[in-house]
């Protein structure tokens, strides 16, 4: 019995001084010594080891179409060519239309393609076309761009570029009589697409780099 009163009355005890000692420290934590005041702080991730400008850059070069591009003239044929093909140099369509501008096999003949295959896979050779194709509608639309280039059909204001791509889709003999019949002579592509579409879409664009040119062609490089 005593050894069980002795046992308890030391349990006590050392509680009472675990406590005692407890709150009766003065120490303070001094948080100063976990500031951050004066320290210069750089998150910055390094760039991968693996990638350097260059690639960088080449990757940005082949994104099919940029709205920062904004109304210029590369804004304009990589829109309409994103509209196309989703810029896609290598796609032959359901119709048997080829590459980033889905040109038809008649069209490349106007201007002095004949060997598909190649045009296919040359991309060079592809854009210089969609110029050479850009002109010489140009040429044979250049009265009625000035006749009507400002004017409202369907509710849409006519602007250069408009015609253009709409000449891209249709060709020029369907924007004449588009525009002529102020809207009511109209087109639509296999896919449903109009001239009015096109004429709304790309408007407003600048053209000025292409000049008409009757004999416009595209010449292999």
């Amino acid at each position: 019995m005593k050894k069980n009163i002795a046992s308890y009355l030391t349990l006590v005890l050392t509680i009472c001084i675990l406590l005692y000692t407890s709150f009766s420290s003065n120490k303070t934590i001094d948080s100063s010594k976990y500031s951050t005041a004066g320290l210069v702080l750089n998150y910055t991730v390094s760039q991968d080891a693996g990638t350097n400008i260059s690639d960088l850059a080449l990757l940005n070069s082949n994104k099919p179409y940029s709205p920062y591009l904004g109304k210029s003239f590369v804004g304009f044929k990589e829109a309409l060519a994103f509209k196309e093909s989703r810029g896609d140099y290598f796609t032959v369509n359901s119709l048997g239309y080829l590459g980033k501008y889905q040109f038809g096999r008649g069209t490349l003949k106007l201007l002095g393609i004949y060997d598909t295959e190649e045009f296919l896979n040359n991309p060079e050779l592809q854009e210089k076309a969609f110029i050479a194709n850009a002109e010489r509608n140009k040429w044979i639309l250049r009265r009625d761009i000035k006749r009507f280039v400002g004017k409202k059909i369907n509710g849409t204001i006519i602007t250069e570029s408009g015609i253009l791509a709409a000449a891209h889709l249709a060709g020029p003999g369907s924007v004449k009589h588009y525009l002529r019949s102020y809207g009511e002579d109209t087109f639509a592509d296999a896919y449903g697409t109009t001239i009015q579409y096109y004429m709304k879409k790309f408007a407003g664009y600048d053209t000025s780099f292409l000049k008409p040119n009757k004999k416009a062609k595209a010449t292999s490089v």
